[in-house]
């Protein structure tokens, strides 16, 4: 497929569709976007004018789109509740499938579609974006190499102080599955695992909170949200622990009193270094006796007339896709991996309800 421009499918036309998938994508000259989907028809007609190629269409039933056979890839960008389904069926309509994170509402519906995935033969990837930041790019090179040596504890940081997304379905439990934990906190919990390289999770304690979500007028990046509709948490807390005996520390929130506020961030803690991600990339250890620590610097600036102006992890996310589907290599965000945070996630939901450790066999 080396020569041949791919042909997309855009199914869900909102904020995360617009803000990152179609721009990246319009930067690549080894696709067309040729076919928009959305259940409000306004949203897909305006994507296909802004994005589309000559004659792109538009639909509101994204099955229509799925029958055109000329269609090689599909980038799910729907609410978390019908991620599983429309993956899996464009899977199975002979479709490559970029899903939005997270996997899926459920890690039932994830096995669903890692199962289509395999039965199909077609790829599959979670829209984990944050991998392709330079800070992780660099850490994940020194994890790989040995660096930090056996990373035995971690923290995944997910933590605002108040900015609760106001707009579509994020407060929706039905449509979302849950709030800040599922939406941000799957962020942090994939940069962990992926810089540990390690997915056997062995048991899970859980916590999730409703302190603040019933308040009034409260101060917000978006404005107030509406108590009436904030039906998932404002905060949720996991303690992880695999099995090799690492443990791992998941905090996430829209809304807490805290002034340490951390989004899609990572701290490990290895035999032989550390690191984390405060204030910039910091890589801590010993050596020859003495206790160091230093920051990386991942701006390519220093030069005259050149602002060192990196590709965006969005960028970089849609083109080595892309590449992975017309040379047929491994996709970087590997559906296993993302099943996995997500059965994590699940536990941590499930372990708040009960009160009670979730073990995994």
């Amino acid at each position: 497929m080396k020569n041949k421009k791919l042909r997309i499918g855009i199914i869900g036309c909102g904020g995360i569709a617009n803000g990152k998938h179609m721009p990246s994508l319009a930067k690549l000259n080894t696709i067309e976007m040729v076919a928009f989907c959305d259940i409000i028809e306004e949203k897909a007609k305006a994507a296909a004018e802004k994005y589309g190629s000559e004659n792109a269409k538009y639909y509101t039933d994204y099955k229509e789109l799925l029958n055109d056979k000329s269609i090689d890839v599909v980038h799910v960008c729907t609410p978390n509740k019908s991620h599983s389904f429309i993956t899996v069926d464009a899977l199975e309509a002979g479709k490559h499938v970029m899903c939005e994170k997270p996997m899926a509402k459920t890690a039932a519906d994830a096995r669903l579609m890692v199962e289509a995935a395999k039965r199909t033969g077609k790829k599959l990837t979670i829209g984990y974006q944050n991998r392709f930041r330079a800070d992780s790019q660099y850490l994940h090179t020194v994890c790989e190499k040995g660096d930090l040596g056996e990373i035995y504890y971690a923290k995944a940081h997910a933590i605002r102080r108040r900015a609760v997304p106001t707009w579509g379905v994020f407060l929706n439990e039905e449509e979302q599955g849950g709030g800040p934990l599922i939406d941000i906190g799957t962020h942090a919990l994939d940069l962990t695992l992926w810089m540990m390289g390690n997915y056997k999770p062995k048991s899970v304690m859980g916590t999730a909170y409703h302190k603040l979500s019933g308040r009034k007028n409260a101060a917000n990046a978006w404005g107030p949200w509406d108590p009436e509709k904030f039906t998932v948490e404002d905060s949720a807390f996991g303690f992880i622990t695999m099995e090799n005996g690492a443990t791992i520390v998941l905090e996430s929130s829209w809304a807490l009193n805290s002034l340490d506020v951390r989004e899609a961030q990572t701290t490990l803690c290895g035999t032989e270094g550390g690191a984390d991600m405060i204030g910039g990339l910091r890589i801590n250890g010993e050596n020859l006796g003495r206790l160091y620590d230093t920051k990386v610097e991942l701006n390519s600036g220093g030069v005259a007339f050149y602002d060192g102006k990196q590709e965006s992890d969005a960028d970089l996310e849609a083109r080595l896709w892309i590449d992975s589907i017309l040379n047929d290599t491994e996709v970087v965000v590997k559906p296993e991996q993302a099943l996995v945070v997500t059965e994590i996630l699940e536990a941590i939901y499930e372990s708040s309800k009960t009160g009670k450790a979730v073990y995994f066999e």
